[in-house]
């Protein structure tokens, strides 16, 4: 059975750029995105990215003699920003060219904050040079922001324990694991991620991944100010390739698995790979920690240039620690770690799905890797609470069970559900949607894999971004069409997302599963370049209390139409 509900809830017709919305637990600190490319016009209360708050002056001829150019004028140097808007006196402002604005079109605004200095390429130098602040020309300045961003910073991450990880899927969730056993060895701590950045307890939200060099830098040396000693991060492909690590040498690299993701962005897997491997080498990191189940895993102990050490959640003989006597339930898993020599330790994954159980052997890999007792590393991810949009529960005393997940690639929408499968006694009710403006080859087999592994598919829109939400959704549709109808759940469309919550939730009895994916801890939802509030944990807990309290305007409508048209 298909419905197809465009509904009116995709045509915002204006307002702000950016609604914070409802919030998980916790507050946030909001650091504005450092892309001059949306938003050209200067800022007042731009502060950008956290500062350490007593930086040590650094000569500008030094930074000269670093790029191998002349010195043009003698200052001190004691910050560096890529964003206009956040300069401070006394930084070098790294004058970038960029899609649609070159950095150098905003350097008078540089000046005007009081700019130092100003790093650009032949392109920018004259419009720099306009502003009579000394200028540093070279020909790929981005190439240069992150090492002259850690000595301007004083190469704050030689003071801590740094550990980055990155794979296709897990990257969050293990950084998170690897926080809680650093924090139960008596470790102060920094993460750096998708979700959020944290100093020891403050948070601070995050607008990409992995922050960009100059931002990266001045984070670290805010942690080392601040007594933290030890950081973990992910890292992404974009970062390994743009430059946003460069500066950073890892004591240990993580590796968990590679997938198809980012085909907009990378040519191909290989291309992919490459991008990735690049953190496995002595330029990037000192050890690496790498997963034996992934093939791409098993490619990258043999290339890899740094000490390799191998886990496997499935047993692997030949892993340096494996996972045995797995027990996978509702809630999480336990497992049995075997080390080196023999050693065993009792572990719990905090979060369900065998997939969590490769993330937490990785993390108490690393940590026994960083010399942490791998015991009191297990009894400190286990008792992590959980990890923002990494199938969250959200309960409201219903009969079934209702998570929210960030899995937005066909082989984490696979794994998810499978594992939502085992420890689901009724039905499996899924909300997808595709983001645009990204990569377009995952559309129809996420579609066709939530339309053959749950019972119900709700196809809905994602963050559509300057696409037709419509057009996204056939994509989708088309896919789930592809398999075969014996082997097809029943398929539902709803363009907006709200409604699609819903419906799922109206199809819900006891013993089920709720499933709403693809967004995970987003608090917004962009739609034709305006970013509304929107956060999927609140609204399907909404969802879930209208319906229990049998006031569900939204909810009786879905179901009388889904009637209607069934």
């Amino acid at each position: 059975m298909t419905t197809i509900t465009p509904g009116p809830g995709n045509r915002p017709a204006g307002g702000p750029r950016f609604s914070p919305g409802p919030s998980a637990p916790g507050t946030l600190t909001a650091v504005p995105h450092a892309d001059q490319s949306r938003n050209p016009q200067p800022a007042a209360d731009h502060a950008g990215a956290p500062r350490p708050e007593r930086p040590s002056p650094t000569s500008l001829g030094g930074l000269a003699a670093r790029l191998g150019v002349p010195a043009p004028a003698e200052a001190e140097i004691t910050g560096i920003t890529h964003d206009s808007r956040a300069v401070r006196p006394g930084d070098v402002y790294a004058a970038l060219p960029g899609a649609r604005f070159h950095g150098a079109d905003f350097a008078a605004q540089a000046a005007d904050l009081g700019a130092a200095a100003i790093l650009t390429d032949p392109s920018g130098a004259e419009r720099a040079a306009a502003t009579g602040v000394p200028v540093l020309v070279t020909d790929d300045p981005r190439s240069h922001m992150g090492d002259l961003a850690a000595e301007i910073y004083g190469r704050p991450g030689r003071d801590l324990l740094q550990i980055g990880i990155t794979g296709t899927s897990g990257k969050t969730t293990t950084a998170y694991l690897v926080e809680g056993g650093l924090r139960a060895a008596g470790r102060a701590t920094g993460l750096i991620g998708t979700v959020e950045m944290r100093i020891g307890d403050e948070r601070i939200k995050s607008e990409r991944t992995t922050p960009e060099a100059t931002d990266l830098q001045a984070l670290f040396a805010v942690m080392r100010e601040r007594g933290v000693d030890s950081v973990a991060m992910e890292v992404s492909s974009h970062a390994l390739v743009l430059g946003r690590v460069d500066g950073c040498v890892f004591d240990i690299a993580v590796f968990n698995n590679l997938s198809p993701e980012h085909m907009e962005f990378h040519s191909g897997m290989e291309d992919y790979f490459q991008a990735k491997a690049r953190l496995f080498t002595p330029e990037r990191s000192g050890k690496a920690v790498v997963n034996l189940d992934d093939e791409y895993g098993r490619r990258l102990v043999k290339e890899a240039t740094v000490p390799v050490t191998t886990f496997s959640a499935e047993g692997h003989p030949d892993a340096d620690w494996r996972a045995e006597d797995v027990q996978v339930g509702s809630v999480g898993s336990t497992f049995t770690a075997v080390g080196p020599s023999g050693l065993r330790v009792h572990a719990r994954s905090p979060l369900p799905g065998p997939f969590n159980v490769a993330n937490t052997l990785a993390a108490l890999t690393v940590l026994a890797v960083a010399g942490i007792d791998p015991q009191t590393a297990a009894d400190g991810i286990g008792a992590v609470p959980g990890v923002p949009g990494r199938l969250e529960r959200v309960d409201a005393g219903q009969p079934y069970l209702a998570v929210v997940d960030y899995a937005h690639k066909t082989d984490a929408v696979e794994s998810v559900l499978r594992s939502l499968r085992k420890v689901t006694e009724g039905r499996v009710h899924i909300v997808l949607g595709c983001g645009g403006d990204r990569d377009t080859s995952k559309r129809g087999p996420m579609g066709a894999a939530a339309a053959r592994l749950a019972d119900t598919a709700v196809l809905t829109s994602d963050n559509p971004r300057s696409e037709d939400p419509l057009a996204i959704l056939a994509a989708m549709l088309a896919g789930a069409a592809e398999v075969p109808i014996h082997e097809r759940g029943d398929v539902l469309v709803f363009e907006e997302r709200g409604a699609a919550i819903a419906a799922a939730v109206a199809r819900a009895e006891k013993g089920d599963t709720v499933l709403v994916a693809g967004k995970g801890h987003e608090q917004g939802q962009d739609i034709a370049g305006v970013v509304r509030a929107f956060d999927d944990r609140t609204v399907l807990r909404a969802a879930i209390e209208a319906r229990e309290a049998g006031t569900g305007e939204r909810t009786d409508r879905a179901t009388a139409h889904e009637k209607t048209q069934g």
